[in-house]
């Protein structure tokens, strides 16, 4: 069941889009704020985004942009007030797959859903999307783990945790630089956040967890 995050203010639409494609066997998840449907990108694994353009808190076209930095491949498609063009243009150039103007009928935004849904599923697998460090295999693509044969769950933060670890092993990664690469510029929250997730991740790892190595006073490493 593919998993849609709905970023829209007018709470009626949300609604209805909630009911409708719940309907349709899709799973999701509401928020109202461009900062809530940033929130909820990082902290829940979705398959594919609605996003409205005129937001509060912070607008859909700035909510695209921070996704990006992040993700490449989950498809988004823009809800954008009919006649701003300007939107779509910018929207289409901050990396939206697609886009749909209001009001519009839920049966076309269904089949854009599918066409959006079927070609993220068929995007190809590279080598670079595969990574392996001893026991561990990760797929950048399908955003699964596996450890000595077995799928280890992450949440979405650990999964991207474990991401930048394994691109750059053995070197020391400050708690800045993890903020910055996995939580992104934006984040303002303490830097303890790291420690935490970092204590979830090596739990979840099971033995394999022992590789990533506290440096006193430095941060943290992956190595053998």
């Amino acid at each position: 069941m593919s998993k849609i995050l709905i970023v829209e203010d007018e709470q009626q639409i949300a609604r209805v889009l909630e009911l409708e494609l719940s309907f349709e066997g899709y799973e999701t998840v509401v928020t109202h704020t461009g900062t809530d449907g940033l929130l909820a990108f990082h902290e829940q694994e979705v398959d594919l985004i609605l996003l409205d353009v005129m937001l509060p808190e912070m607008n859909g076209l700035e909510v695209l942009k921070r996704i990006r930095k992040h993700n490449e491949m989950i498809p988004v498609i823009l809800l954008t007030a009919k006649g701003e063009i300007q939107d779509k243009v910018t929207g289409l150039d901050y990396g939206a797959n697609d886009y749909i103007t209001k009001p519009f009928e839920f049966d076309e935004l269904l089949a854009r859903i599918r066409v959006a849904l079927r070609f993220s599923t068929k995007a190809p697998q590279t080598n670079e999307q595969q990574m392996t460090f001893e026991d561990l295999q990760l797929n950048e693509q399908t955003r699964e783990v596996w450890r000595g044969g077995n799928l280890v769950e992450l949440t979405p933060r650990e999964f991207d945790l474990l991401v930048h670890l394994m691109k750059h092993p053995k070197l020391v990664q400050s708690r800045e630089q993890l903020l910055n690469t996995v939580w992104g510029y934006d984040y303002f929250g303490s830097d303890r956040v790291v420690d935490n997730h970092i204590k979830k991740l090596r739990k979840a790892l099971g033995n394999a967890g022992s590789q990533i190595k506290t440096v006193i006073t430095k941060g943290y490493k992956l190595t053998e």
